[in-house]
């Protein structure tokens, strides 16, 4: 018999809340300039699984321009005001509210859905989620999509966002409980 000790398994270090101190930097939320011609608001609230508001979660979001075009350049952590790189960062307030200026992403292929991609961090979490946000407009594309075509229709509507009077969209992410966001599982 060996003389090693028996490991215990321990739970894994959580990502938050310490993210706030150490992740935004300055127009990280801005994809563009507000006010860019074409820049629509992209906000929504975080909500646990009891409904209370998440104070101190962070969005990340990727997406394609506005002609669907996967951008490849630099400078996502330094903004300079006019150049569009497809990602952005947000972190919540004690409200739970995020928001974003960016612009709705086009299909990247002929008759696809456009959508935007989504990592969420927030506290209690042992990893990051991930999740995506989908255009309303185009019922025919949606209904083509092949994730939101494998889900159902009550699940279904938490990927998709509510088009704003103004023309903005919002986007609520639920944890957990019910109405509970769709996440994504990548092997």
């Amino acid at each position: 018999m060996s003389n090693q000790t028996k490991l215990t398994p321990t739970p894994g270090q959580t990502v938050g809340p310490f993210f706030g101190y150490a992740l935004p930097y300055a127009k990280d939320r801005e994809l563009l300039a507000p006010g860019t011609p074409g820049s629509i608001r992209l906000q929504g609230t975080v909500y646990d699984g009891s409904g209370a508001t998440v104070p101190d979660a962070i969005l990340e979001i990727w997406q394609a321009d506005s002609e669907g075009k996967v951008v490849d350049r630099t400078g996502s952590l330094v903004r300079d005001g006019y150049t569009f790189t497809g990602f952005g960062r947000s972190s919540v307030g004690n409200s739970g509210v995020f928001t974003f200026t960016t612009v709705d992403p086009g299909p990247t292929e002929e008759g696809s859905a456009p959508f935007i991609a989504v990592a969420i961090f927030a506290r209690g979490l042992t990893n990051r989620l991930f999740s995506r946000i989908y255009l309303p407009e185009n019922e025919e594309a949606l209904a083509k999509d092949p994730l939101l075509s494998s889900l159902d229709p009550e699940r279904r509507k938490t990927l998709i966002a509510r088009r704003d009077a103004d023309g903005g969209l919002t986007w609520d992410v639920r944890l957990q409980g019910e109405g509970e966001t769709v996440f994504l599982d990548f092997q």
